[in-house]
């Protein structure tokens, strides 16, 4: 899907729950057959609880833009500490 193009871009939403679903599917499967797995597009720089879905999920790495490398950053880390407090 063209996240860019205006025919489509109205419908689409990477933060559904099915598309959300898949994400971690695939993060499960990869992590069960002890490979790595990463992340590149917008939504976890737009979108600060994506990112720290895909923490949830263990995703081992994610791209970021520049301008929201801070921000994100700090969201992911704040999302760790809550995960390895539950440990």
């Amino acid at each position: 899907l063209d996240r860019d193009s205006a025919l489509v871009s109205h419908i689409y939403d990477e933060r559904n729950k099915a598309v959300k679903d898949l994400i971690a599917q695939v993060i499960k499967k990869a992590k069960k057959n002890k490979r790595k797995i990463g992340i590149c597009g917008q939504a976890p720089s737009d979108f600060p609880d994506f990112a720290q879905f895909l923490v949830k999920c263990g995703i081992d790495s994610i791209s970021l833009n520049p301008d929201s490398v801070i921000k994100t950053t700090l969201s992911i880390l704040e999302m760790e500490r809550k995960l390895k407090k539950k440990e």
